[in-house]
């Protein structure tokens, strides 16, 4: 059995590594390089912010995951030899509106999160500015450098020899017979056929898939990073929905923007002031650090923040795991996981119905 993955970000590397698992032959193939795009981008937290704010298919995915991640980690690590950074340095939430929401979504949800005052953050985060008396703290969250991450995703299916990698290939169009897609035209004049094909693509998974069953849109998001000491920041601190999260050599990120400007990528100086002014405004020992980077991504948003997991209905063979908006890395291994049980009708991780794109019939 041949699967055709189309995008090469984390979720569609992850796929393809765990379809050769199962004993198929996979061609990833990708408009252009591995890991180039909102997998990239991204914070790398493990944890969707606010999860109590989430519906309940969104924390299944985030829950199955977070399990999941140790274990991926120390195996990508021994397959690839590159560390990903998974760093447990804990998430500390400043000025939570909803406070007793989230206290009550901790009384049933496993991630242990707890109240608490002026003198525990000030314990956790002595360069955190004052006037801060009370936060909500959530000692098991973690975060990953992502591009690391994306670097022995990338190693290691290079060293599968069932996965066949192919960049720098857009997707041009289709041949179909009745209800199946028999062959992937690319760019390049290739026409790659398989027996299923996996739409992974991201914010450009709408154009692909087509149809009526999925809504995705692009959302751009801006980020810094300041070349910083260690020490500075010790823990991811999320305020008002923005964030900063230290590095293991110092260095601090901070985002990030939330645009609806379709397809544009381009930074902008009002957002980097914007987002440096944040970041200082908390830590304002990184007023002396110099700004090392600036760049966008584009997420993929489903209009529910539910992503999409299944087998698109117009077809017998085209399956779909896109429309994971800001929630992409922590909810990657539970949405590949569970795609792969649906292709190769094994055990299902997690109840399949939140997650499959359903006819515009079914939606009215």
């Amino acid at each position: 059995m041949k699967a055709i993955v189309i995008g090469a970000g984390v979720i569609g590397m992850m796929q393809a590594r765990e379809l050769a698992q199962q004993g198929l032959d996979v061609i990833l193939v990708d408009k252009g390089a591995c890991g180039a795009e909102a997998s990239w981008a991204g914070g790398g937290i493990i944890s969707p912010l606010y999860p109590w704010r989430y519906t309940e298919p969104v924390t299944a995915l985030a829950s199955w995951s977070q399990a999941y991640y140790p274990n991926l980690i120390q195996t990508l690590e021994a397959e690839s030899d590159i560390d990903s950074e998974l760093t447990r340095h804990g998430l500390l939430m400043l000025n939570v509106e909803d406070k007793e929401a989230a206290l009550t979504w901790s009384k049933s949800a496993e991630p242990w999160l707890e109240p608490i005052d002026r003198e525990a953050i000030y314990q956790l985060e002595s360069g955190l500015r004052t006037g801060f008396d009370d936060a909500l703290w959530m000692p098991q969250v973690g975060s990953i450098r992502n591009p690391r991450l994306l670097r022995a995703l990338r190693t290691m299916l290079e060293r599968e020899q069932a996965v066949e990698i192919r960049e720098e290939s857009a997707i041009v169009g289709f041949n179909t017979a009745g209800a199946r897609i028999t062959g992937v035209k690319t760019i390049r004049g290739d026409v790659l056929e398989g027996d299923v094909v996996l739409v992974c693509s991201g914010a450009w998974s709408q154009d692909l898939a087509g149809g009526d069953a999925i809504d995705i849109r692009p959302v751009k998001g801006q980020m810094i990073r300041f070349a910083a000491r260690p020490g500075i920041v010790s823990r991811i601190v999320l305020n008002n929905g923005q964030y900063v999260i230290p590095r293991r050599d110092g260095s601090v990120i901070a985002g990030s923007t939330l645009e609806y400007t379709g397809f544009d990528k381009q930074t902008t100086e009002h957002a980097k002031n914007a987002l440096a002014d944040m970041a200082i405004d908390l830590f304002p020992d990184l007023a002396s650090c110099p700004i090392s980077d600036h760049w966008s991504g584009l997420r993929p948003a489903s209009p529910t923040g539910v992503p999409y997991v299944g087998l698109l209905p117009e077809y017998d063979n085209v399956y779909i795991n896109a429309g994971h908006f800001r929630n992409g890395l922590v909810l990657a291994p539970a949405s590949v996981h569970l795609l792969t049980a649906i292709i190769c009708k094994q055990t299902l991780p997690l109840d399949p119905e939140p997650y499959q794109p359903q006819p515009l019939s079914v939606h009215l």
